[in-house]
């Protein structure tokens, strides 16, 4: 299989297995477009050209959100790309709270792939956080959001300077996107 093959069977993928399913926005987005765009920073923003690197950026969440399993991932795409997407996928399992903090205590030792993908996962959230914020999510839980995931990517600090850059600027201009809680959406 191409390159060009394997990002497009990947995404095809994570679009049957995402269907139905919508970001938590205020907008409710088809939940496909976040690991499109999660794809599209690695390759745009991140200069990323491993293309197994983008294929586990499209399916990033399929195990952690999905009925996938990492041996259909393995079967469909190889050992490659389904341990990268293993090493970013959290264990539901878990309480919330648990599967945030093994997060940040696990960033630092990712794979240098994998904290390429984490690093566009968060810096896309973010994206997404002050583009459509959820709209029971208080000013207050949005920056604690933004605080845990500054937090996640300093573990991962080193693997993607143009990335980081990216990150860190929008974590600099968050206050600039504040919104108006009545009208979630609207920018202030």
């Amino acid at each position: 299989m191409n390159k060009l093959d394997l990002v497009l069977k990947a995404a095809v993928f994570a679009a049957e297995k995402h269907r139905g399913q919508t970001r938590k926005g205020a907008d409710a987005a088809p939940y496909i477009l976040h690991p499109l765009a999660v794809a599209r920073a690695l390759v745009e923003e991140g200069g990323v050209t491993d293309a197994e690197v983008i294929a586990a950026g499209l399916l990033h969440d399929t195990i952690e959100d999905t009925p996938t399993v990492h041996d259909d991932l393995c079967e469909a795409f190889g050992d490659r790309v389904a341990g990268l997407v293993a090493e970013l996928t959290d264990d539901k399992r878990l309480p919330k709270d648990v599967r945030k903090d093994l997060q940040v205590e696990h960033a630092p030792h990712l794979s240098h792939d994998a904290k390429q993908v984490k690093l566009a996962d968060k810096l896309c959230n973010l994206r997404e956080l002050i583009a459509s914020p959820p709209s029971h999510w208080s000013p207050e839980r949005r920056s604690e959001y933004f605080e845990w995931s500054a937090r996640v990517v300093n573990g991962t600090r080193g693997a993607n300077p143009a990335l980081e850059r990216q990150f860190d600027a929008v974590y600099a201009a968050r206050h600039t996107f504040a919104r108006r809680a009545d009208q979630p959406g609207v920018l202030t």
